[in-house]
């Protein structure tokens, strides 16, 4: 059998319409989830699995399938991404991989090609993170909480239930958005790769192998404010300095703890009083942490301690920090990097193993099924903003291979 492949003007339509939903007047997207322009998404893409014939399902998270040959008794296999954006985004992060899937189970479809299991398409709900992210697919893995529905909030102080209701949906039905591990075969999800490996390389396809956990701390070093003039500096209790310390020790750290996928990053300071002539009596900072491997993680994590405390003692200084998030790593299932590599090959196309360093919903549903990814490259690996751009070339390349995949994985033996 020849290698499938996918429509491409269609698919490239569809982009460019989805890209027009949500864009603001510096051309960034604001599609975060249960927003206007999420609303008008989602109701784009209901009509969109409605003209491909396919069955539309919304469950309890507000997770939108689109199901080919779903019957409820087979396992099924799934792929797709998410439609929601952070604020000024570009137009493919997240959208790509639910269109691409969209455009695959189209093509099966028209194609009439047999199924031993079902195909869902899936958009998931906020996944960027309005409300904490990965909410569509945590919902669907079990992993979801009463208590952290309930208190998921914004940075503008609205919650979740609030802003669901809004919409017309109850946020606790997303308790009852659960599948039982039997009724999945697998999940594959597309994504753009966010990072510049592959366009450094100039390859088209990643084959995802393992995607990096994480932990997310605010930290708050509390010292004393003082005046700046009449203050020795052996006798300041300067938080700045302890949080400074602390800041360049990090890649110490990750040379004695980490590993060369190792990565700390602190985004974002703040200082109290904050006046120019003021020793800061407070710092207060994120820091988030990745690898690969649990265990490096976990020593990583031990080490920022360790030395968050020595600083704290030699500089008469007080720290605090509060876990915000923590997400294991995950390795992706060999049959399916397998499946994704062979795919490639019949088609003539060169695919690269990486590991994928941000947090996707894949990662999630590794709880439930087995996963796999595809990457497609991310010019200079922009993201996140509206230099964001993938070349149409890689796109089919990208998709080309994730419809062979799923129908590896979904179709009657040949």
């Amino acid at each position: 059998m020849k290698p499938l492949r996918i429509d491409l003007p269609r698919l490239q339509a569809d982009i460019e319409a989805l890209a027009e939903i949500g864009r603001d007047g510096d051309r960034g997207l604001y599609r975060m989830a249960f927003s206007p322009a999420d609303l008008a998404g989602r109701a784009w893409l209901k009509q969109r699995i409605a003209d491909a014939g396919l069955e539309l399902y919304e469950d309890g998270a507000a997770n939108l399938h689109g199901r080919l040959h779903w019957d409820g008794q087979r396992p099924s296999v799934m792929t797709g991404s998410h439609l929601d954006t952070v604020p000024g985004a570009g137009h493919l992060d997240g959208a790509l991989g639910v269109l691409v899937s969209l455009e695959c189970l189209r093509r099966i479809k028209e194609l009439d090609l047999p199924l031993r299991h079902a195909l869902e398409a899936v958009a998931f709900s906020d996944e960027e993170g309005r409300f904490g992210g990965l909410f569509g697919s945590q919902a669907i893995a079990g992993l979801l909480t009463p208590e952290r529905i309930h208190n998921a909030r914004d940075l503008d102080g609205i919650s979740l239930t609030e802003a669901m209701a809004a919409c017309g949906y109850d946020a606790m039905q997303a308790l009852h958005a659960r599948r039982r591990p039997e009724s999945l075969a697998a999940f594959v999800e597309l994504h753009i790769e966010q990072g510049p490996v592959l366009d450094r390389q100039g390859c088209s396809v990643g084959v995802v192998s393992g995607i990096a956990g994480l932990f997310k701390w605010e930290i708050r070093l509390i010292g004393v404010a003082n005046h700046a003039g009449t203050t020795p500096m052996d006798m300041r209790s300067d938080a700045f300095q302890g949080a400074a310390e602390f800041a360049a020790a990090l890649e110490r750290i990750l040379d004695e703890h980490g590993s060369p996928r190792s990565v700390a990053t602190i985004g974002r300071m703040e200082l109290k009083p904050g006046a120019a002539n003021v020793v800061p009596g407070l710092a207060q900072f994120s820091l988030d942490v990745r690898d690969t491997d649990a265990e490096v993680l976990a020593a990583l994590g031990q080490a920022c301690r360790r030395t968050l405390s020595s600083i704290a003692r030699r500089r008469g200084l007080m720290f605090e920090f509060e876990v915000l998030s923590e997400i294991a790593p995950v390795k992706c299932d060999p049959g399916i990097i397998a499946t994704i590599d062979r795919a490639a090959a019949a088609l003539g196309i060169d695919s690269l193993a990486l590991h994928s360093g941000a947090a996707h919903d894949t990662q999630i549903m590794n709880h439930v099924t087995r996963t796999g990814m595809v990457f497609v490259p991310s010019q200079e690996g922009r993201s996140h903003s509206t230099a964001e751009w993938t070349a149409l070339e890689d796109i089919e390349r990208g998709a080309n291979t994730m419809l062979n995949t799923l129908y590896e994985l979904a179709g009657a033996p040949q």
